[in-house]
């Protein structure tokens, strides 16, 4: 694995082999799989005990519990579940930051730490036995107008470690470029997806249409969902200085500004604020959000902060 991919080596992939999402929802899933259902089967892990009815199965009854009480009760068993995750990464241009000229992106580009984000994520998902589904919500190239039609290059649904190289290749090979109205792409992807599970949204979040309706129509279709806002160093602590022409790579603008030590104080406490109320209200509607700067080690990422959030385990 580690000569076809680049975004990490096998030696990272022993460290996550044996870590699992962790649900907070139980669900009803459609395969056996390795998580707890809401569905009573026939596994060998008791949930309880209920009065017997006509027509159960005899070989359920615990006769310990009928010679104490003289009243027949059967044992319930929970049935394992596959999960399915769904790992959505926002393929705007804005998340190919900082670049390093074509096709060197450093190792804080976002759109690099975003891919290796999704990798592990999926790898450990498929090594669980979860489905795996990852989607690239994207847009045209557009211009002043705005973007085109939202559009979701895809892979899977898989399932199984099997299907971890072919997950691998799909991420590598994968470029951010257009403009995504990321709340119209994940209202799609919401409606689009057959069978609703463990989201994780990986994104700058610079879309100026926002994000709320998009996520709130994912958790309204019933995901669960993490949120993991991902900013480069250059825009969580801006060098810049002196009069300048900003230009947004996406759509093209241009505004000219005058940095100082003042307005770099303004800037940081508005993204404080911005993160802040970001947190706020994720955290209103039981959405975890976890926000990064691309400098974090990655794999201290995956390894500490997300099991620190218990969002792995």
């Amino acid at each position: 694995m580690s000569e076809l991919s680049p975004l990490f080596d096998e030696s990272f992939l022993h460290k996550i082999d044996r870590l699992s999402l962790v649900v907070r929802r139980r669900r009803a899933g459609q395969i056996k799989g390795e998580r707890r259902s809401t569905k009573r089967g026939s596994s060998v892990e008791f949930a309880d005990y209920r009065v017997y009815s006509k027509g159960d199965d005899l070989r359920r009854v615990d006769w310990n519990i009928y010679a104490r009480l003289e009243r027949p009760f059967v044992k319930l068993f929970e049935e394992e579940e596959d999960l399915t995750v769904h790992l959505l990464l926002d393929a705007s241009r804005s998340m190919d930051w900082p670049g390093g000229g074509e096709g060197a992106a450093g190792p804080t580009n976002k759109w690099l730490y975003a891919r290796r984000t999704a990798a592990a994520l999926g790898y450990i998902a498929l090594s669980s036995g979860d489905r795996v589904t990852v989607g690239l919500l994207k847009g045209g190239e557009g211009g002043a107008a705005g973007p085109t039609l939202p559009q979701t290059d895809r892979f899977g649904p898989a399932r199984g470690k099997g299907q971890s190289l072919r997950l691998l290749q799909f991420l590598s090979e994968r470029d951010a470029a257009g403009r995504t109205d990321l709340d119209r792409a994940l209202h799609e992807y919401a409606f689009a997806a057959h069978r609703p599970g463990l989201a994780f949204v990986i994104t700058d979040l610079f879309s100026p249409s926002g994000y709320q309706d998009g996520l709130s129509t994912l958790l309204a279709r019933g995901y669960e969902v993490m949120l993991l806002h991902v900013l480069a160093p250059e825009e969580a602590e801006p060098r810049l200085a002196g009069d300048l022409k900003l230009v947004d790579v996406e759509s093209g603008r241009e505004q000219e500004v005058s940095i100082d030590a003042g307005m770099r104080t303004l800037y940081r406490r508005r993204l404080a604020a911005w993160q802040d109320e970001t947190n706020r209200w994720c955290g209103q509607r039981g959405v975890s959000y976890v926000p990064v700067v691309t400098n974090t080690p990655f794999d201290a990422l995956i390894l500490f902060h997300l099991r620190r959030r218990g969002l792995v385990r």
